[in-house]
């Protein structure tokens, strides 16, 4: 298939792109691994459950009815449910390598003159003892459910780590009738007022959240932490404690809090892999963009989380820039942002910088992994052989790889690196890795077949 514009990733960022682009007269396919166009941030239930008020689920729900309603009334072609595992460069155009459907066997591919890549980011979980059990759930695993498949992940539930995602996931689950025993949030109140200025636009969203957080009668408790899990073949509930101002665990603050859920995070991490694959330039995990969303690759544009943790509004601003300067230059006309997404993108890059500064994770979390925790889940490394590698001379996740196979498994470092890199003491990097996906032997036979060899 052939196309002028390929948009791969059908989220906030993927979907402001590609109707910008098709408003401008250009040919664009917009491609996603999911059965239905949103992303995370607007997923929907399935059809079949027939859900009667999916909007309650949602924030800015209308914002999601403008997109869908102007993707369903364009020209824009859509391809669900097509994993994308690689971008190939040539010296005319881009072939976007997917495989297609839930059991990701069969090839297809489409050709087109530039790309913009919104491929979205991905959880970050920092581990601690128990945190394999079954009960504990990523904070946006919970919501993915609850969004999805309209389930909860159990009766009783606690919500922790940090980050301004567990609030709508604690109110989720609460208006879901999930007893929320606890919102443990390690960052304090002080850091968000000291960034006050810059969030004034999210004070609403957040005074909305703690409403109802309220209503649900769901206790908070700031500065503190997740320093166990319990339970023998499934979670029966957590230990918390306070943190000191360093960020250390306060001893005789230990608390116990039966529950069958945990759902934990510690904010995103941008998918970097077809930015790097196709040799954008990455500016620390982030993929480098100029003010028009160009990459430093000529005819890669990039946008949303993949260029930068900052929401939904942020990714949608974003796109559409992207989506106006990609058929400018395929168009060969001036490219003419709307000045509304250029200022809106300024004001919600200042709000994205203060919500990363306020939600870090504490200092010293490294501190709470005992030996026996599990550190990359795919290998079942623990932290004890990490450990072991680093006291002979393992300086950095690469090495630490090599000498303890943590990070060699299916998601290929992903969920385990910015753990290996903290007990290194090194800054974490995204990992090199010449697909997004793990790839059949056969299709890459086939294509190897259709090439010729070489």
């Amino acid at each position: 298939m052939w196309t002028d514009l390929a948009v791969i990733g059908a989220g906030p960022a993927g979907l402001a792109a590609a109707l910008a682009a098709s408003a401008r007269g250009v040919r664009v396919v917009l491609v996603d691994a999911a059965t239905q166009p949103g992303g995370q941030f607007y997923r929907q239930p399935a059809a079949g459950l027939g859900a009667g008020r999916p909007e309650a689920l949602h924030h800015r729900w209308r914002t999601w009815e403008r997109l869908r309603d102007g993707i369903a009334a364009g020209a824009v072609r859509v391809l669900t449910e097509h994993h994308v595992w690689c971008v190939e460069r040539t010296s005319e155009s881009f072939t976007v390598h997917a495989l297609l459907g839930p059991d990701q066997e069969e090839p297809a591919e489409v050709h087109a003159r530039a790309v913009v890549l919104a491929t979205g980011g991905y959880e970050q979980v920092l581990p601690f003892p128990g945190w394999t059990l079954p009960g504990v759930v990523t904070a946006g695993g919970a919501q993915a459910m609850l969004k999805g498949a309209l389930a909860v992940p159990g009766r009783r539930a606690v919500v922790a780590g940090t980050g301004p995602l567990l609030l709508p996931v604690a109110t989720g689950l609460a208006a879901a009738g999930v007893e929320v025993a606890a919102l443990v949030e390690s960052a304090a109140p002080g850091r968000l007022a000291r960034h006050a200025p810059a969030l004034a636009g999210k004070l609403p969203e957040g005074a909305g959240h703690a409403a109802r957080l309220l209503r649900h009668r769901v206790p908070v408790l700031t500065r503190h932490t997740v320093v166990r899990a319990h339970g023998d073949d499934r979670l029966t509930g957590v230990t918390v404690a306070a943190l000191d101002a360093e960020g250390r665990v306060r001893p005789g603050t230990e608390r116990h809090l039966p529950c069958d859920t945990l759902a934990t995070g510690h904010g995103m991490l941008p998918h970097t892999d077809l930015a790097d694959s196709l040799g954008c330039r990455l500016d620390g995990l982030t993929v480098g963009v100029d003010p028009e969303q160009r990459t430093d690759v000529p005819g890669v544009w990039a946008a949303g989380e993949t260029t930068g943790i900052g929401g939904a509004a942020l990714a949608l601003a974003e796109g559409h820039i992207a989506g106006c300067s990609a058929a400018a230059h395929l168009r060969g006309t001036a490219p003419g942002p709307a000045p509304a997404a250029l200022k809106a993108r300024t004001k919600l890059r200042r709000s994205a910088a203060a919500l990363d500064s306020a939600y870090t994770p504490p200092a010293h979390w490294p501190e709470q992994i005992t030996d026996d925790t599990v550190i990359c889940r795919c290998e079942e490394v623990t932290a004890g052989s990490v450990r072991e590698a680093l006291g002979l001379g393992a300086g950095d996740e690469r090495t630490v790889k090599l000498l303890s196979r943590a990070g060699m498994g299916w998601c290929q470092g992903r969920m385990c690196g910015t753990t290996i890199a903290a007990l290194a003491g090194c800054a974490p990097t995204p990992a090199k890795r010449p697909f997004a996906r793990p790839v059949p032997l056969g299709v890459l036979a086939r294509q190897h077949s259709q090439e010729g060899p070489s």
